[in-house]
């Protein structure tokens, strides 16, 4: 069997892993690279994986840097199915029409600003890609194995990142030898609110495992919520407005979860709460149609509670209209808008009127990639380039991990001892990981690896 890291290898974003037997050629992921945008975009225009070819994608969950490359891949020529859990196959929907309509949105950008003469920007791909992409999705339940032959068979099992979001097991057969393949996708992490902590599975003859948050640990959850309440009641006090990009998909759900808890205890102060994000009511309505995988809390919740994600003082936007109006509303108040990484979205414009003014205060809840707006926010740079021009950074920028969807060095402990002592783990390569969280990742595991971990760059090919 071979491994090919067709992404995700050496860096944190675009995930794309091939797997080729004598039999069968199958990817794991079909992510979108995010960063620089004239690389970036080199990268998501290239297969190394033969599109054409392939038997199977499995998906891993509906982030975009793991789903958000699937409808190049179609239009590529890929049209096998499209394995993953009933959750990822709803919110991937969703996500991949919002994708295309960045990808239309930066095209008529770039057209603009073009010399004259020069071949016009296209698009990545179109809505209609999107859904004939989503057409090939087959949802498979949690916990069932599933066999694309008899020599290749998968099973999901949650890995707690976000809605829908799974651990990858397979079993493998080539050339007569059977191999354990286990593939985690983005771990998650243990205790965060409305999901289910990771599934311990058994051990491996290979696994391919994210290292996002491998040299660090995060904080508890509950003091996340506490210092949101800081936040806002500071803002509420001094008048400021609060801005948190957050990614439609999971972060914005746990944040609206937590601020409705404040609500509940009558401890958040009487300030506007506004989620500026189209795409992040329609996750939300699949939150709710999908209740039955949130984790016991939430269930618990539920039963007196319907309204997990509405509060008294919470206003959800539709309208472009409504959305530029906030940026001329006096007097304190707090959005959360995508994205999540200050790449695209709404949120551009709201950072765009409140980086200037140090009564203002930005909130990073999540990991932000090399060169984005985000990092460089995170960074605290003294300027940040929004829409081509140059602002200067004098708002407050706190930093909140606590809310991390991925496992820290802790939880990875936890995960990887269990896979250890329930069969051992052979060979390990480390992806979805800048070189550093990938390296402190591989220091922790070693000794429960029977090879030295590998961290793979981009396009390696491995024989195992």
């Amino acid at each position: 069997m071979k491994i090919t890291f067709c992404g995700a290898a050496g860096e944190v974003t675009g995930s794309q892993h091939l797997l080729e037997t004598s039999e069968h050629r199958v990817l794991l992921d079909c992510g979108l690279f995010q960063g620089h945008r004239a690389e970036c975009r080199i990268k998501n225009q290239k297969f190394k994986c033969g599109p054409k070819n392939l038997d199977a994608v499995i998906l891993s969950h509906a982030h975009i840097d793991h789903c958000g490359n699937l409808p190049g891949l179609v239009k590529a020529g890929f049209d096998g199915p499209i394995f993953c859990t009933p959750a990822t196959a709803d919110v991937a929907a969703l996500m991949l029409r919002d994708s295309a309509k960045i990808q239309a949105e930066d095209a008529r950008y770039l057209q603009r600003h073009q010399p004259p003469g020069s071949r016009l920007a296209q698009p990545l791909y179109t809505d209609e890609d999107a859904r004939e992409t989503a057409r090939l999705f087959e949802p498979l339940p949690y916990g069932e194995w599933h066999e694309l032959s008899s020599s290749f068979q998968v099973r999901f099992s949650d890995a707690g990142h976000i809605l829908g979001s799974a651990i990858v097991e397979m079993n493998v057969v080539d050339k007569g030898e059977t191999k354990r393949v286990v593939f985690t996708g983005d771990l998650g992490r243990r205790g965060l609110p409305l999901l289910h902590d990771p599934t311990l599975i058994e051990g491996c003859d290979v696994l391919i495992s994210e290292s996002t948050y491998g040299d660090r640990l995060h904080p508890p959850v509950d003091d996340i919520k506490g210092a949101l309440l800081r936040i806002i009641t500071d803002a509420a006090n001094n008048g400021g407005r609060v801005i948190i990009p957050a990614f439609a998909l999971g972060r914005t759900q746990q944040l609206v979860y937590l601020l409705n808890e404040l609500t509940v205890s009558e401890l958040l102060p009487r300030i506007p709460v506004f989620v500026d994000s189209p795409l992040s009511m329609k996750v939300t309505e699949v939150f709710r149609q999908h209740g039955d995988v949130l984790d016991s809390e939430a269930q618990r919740i539920l039963k007196v509670d319907p309204h997990l994600f509405d509060f008294p003082g919470l206003t959800y936007i539709e309208s472009v209209q409504e959305s530029q109006e906030l940026n001329y509303r006096k007097g304190p108040f707090v959005v959360i808008a995508s994205s999540g990484m200050c790449e695209s979205g709404r949120v551009l414009h709201h950072l765009k009127h409140a980086v200037g003014n140090p009564l203002n205060t930005i909130v990073m809840v999540g990991f932000q990639g090399e060169h984005t707006l985000g990092r460089r926010i995170a960074d605290q740079n003294e300027k940040v380039r929004i829409f081509d021009r140059f602002y200067p950074l004098r708002a407050r920028v706190e930093q909140l991990q606590g809310l991390s969807g991925h496992a820290d060095a802790e939880d990875f402990r936890w995960w990887y001892k269990n896979l250890a002592k329930t069969g051992g783990i052979g060979q390990a390569f480390l992806v979805h990981g800048e070189h550093r969280a990938a390296s402190a990742l591989a220091h922790l595991i070693r000794n429960d690896c029977n090879e030295d971990p590998i961290i793979p760059q981009l396009y390696d090919t491995f024989s195992v």
